[in-house]
């Protein structure tokens, strides 16, 4: 991949495509060849109060003790900024509710599903979310077998919080 003269060139396959994007070349380039690690994509930063609840994938919880230290296992806890809740089968959905009483007013809920099977769909985890009073915001894969869907407390019902970090 290559940026020049306003033309972007991206090679794939022995083919090579162009496009002609002007200034804006460069800055796609950059952005192309810029890989975002797995906690970038879910916001995770230093500082932030996160929980993690159900979610068995040992690898994302070493990667959040690198990155930010401790963080709640378990009973999630009360103001937490991010939220990881692992929900296996459509019944896990059921606490979504419970759940959203403990993010602080501009907190983020990431509900981790299996990809592709029958057991949780990404429609029945939206419903959930919208019948727990949350709002979905985005979609990310979280692993080759898992996908994470984002929640938020809707801004009108934050009352007037600040906004997350």
């Amino acid at each position: 991949m290559a940026a020049e003269g306003g033309a972007l060139r991206v090679t794939f396959g022995g083919e090579t495509a162009t496009f002609a994007l002007g200034a804006a070349a460069e800055k796609w380039a950059r952005a192309l060849a810029t890989t975002k690690s797995r906690l970038d994509k879910l916001g995770v930063a230093p500082g932030l109060v996160v929980s993690v609840v159900g979610v068995e994938d040992a690898s994302f919880r070493d990667e959040l003790r690198a990155r930010i230290g401790a963080f709640t296992e378990g009973t999630p806890a009360g103001g937490s900024e991010i939220l990881f809740y692992g929900a296996h089968v459509a019944a896990d959905l059921e606490r979504l509710a419970a759940l959203k009483g403990a993010l602080a007013p501009a907190g983020a809920l990431w509900v981790i599903r299996p990809k592709g099977g029958p057991a949780i769909t990404e429609a029945q985890v939206m419903a959930a979310g919208k019948k727990a009073g949350l709002v979905d915001v985005k979609v990310a894969s979280f692993s080759p077998t898992h996908s994470a869907l984002k929640f938020v407390i809707p801004v009108a019902a934050r009352g007037g919080a600040p906004k997350r970090r």
